[in-house]
């Protein structure tokens, strides 16, 4: 099965892919992932993407419809797989189908979790992070001492990228990027909206649903 995921900063799509990956068997696709891994790898697409982050420049369409050729070629994905992170935009959407077309495959469907703005916000600015790397949420996972790491005692902080207005423009650019994106898969009959709100497996059991498996 061939699924691309998409859903804003805070949806729980890391968690859902990973239970995605096990009932169905295929690979996570990560485009930064490959970025990094071809890097690593000194690939001569990894090579020109590396070239151009030094620079301070974006990686173009073209390097990232390259790596992803490269990746969906593999032996794994030969049952098909989840890309997280791609496709951004109706161009990059366009630029997808065509190299599927090549491959002589097509996408089965795309999953758009749905969470309200307000509950995402409450997500993300919740969160507190230690200095040893513990994690803790004000409101599902606190510390036993409040503002206090429970592993090293420290006191934990919240990211700037944390914090609520951060957070606020974050949902603005997601939601402006990828609106044309969803208009794109709704007029080709993929899209999937999934309520992203609930419990982990009740989440995860709409999903399932949907697919049919």
């Amino acid at each position: 099965m061939r699924i691309v995921l998409l859903g804003p900063p805070g949806a729980g799509k890391g968690t859902q892919a990973k239970l995605l990956i096990e009932r169905l068997q295929v690979p996570q696709i990560s485009t930064g992932d490959m970025l990094r891994a071809a890097v690593k790898a000194g690939t001569p697409l990894g090579l020109e993407a590396k070239g151009i982050m030094a620079r301070g420049g974006l990686v173009p369409d073209a390097v990232i419809i390259g790596l992803v050729r490269e990746r969906l070629q593999a032996s794994d994905c030969a049952r098909g797989f989840i890309l997280d992170g791609f496709p951004r935009t109706p161009a990059q959407a366009e630029a997808l189908e065509a190299l599927l077309g090549d491959l002589g495959v097509k996408l089965d469907h795309v999953l758009c979790l749905e969470v309200p703005n307000e509950e995402l916000v409450a997500r993300i600015a919740g969160r507190r992070t230690c200095k040893c790397g513990a994690m803790y949420h004000i409101r599902f996972s606190p510390s036993k001492v409040g503002g206090r790491c429970d592993a090293c005692g420290a006191e934990t902080f919240q990211r700037d990228d944390d914090r609520e207005e951060t957070v606020r423009r974050r949902l603005e650019v997601y939601d402006a990027q990828t609106a044309p994106l969803i208009r794109f898969y709704r007029q080709r009959g993929l899209l999937r909206r999934i309520p992203g709100t609930g419990e982990i497996a009740e989440i995860f059991g709409r999903m399932v649903n949907v697919l049919g498996v």
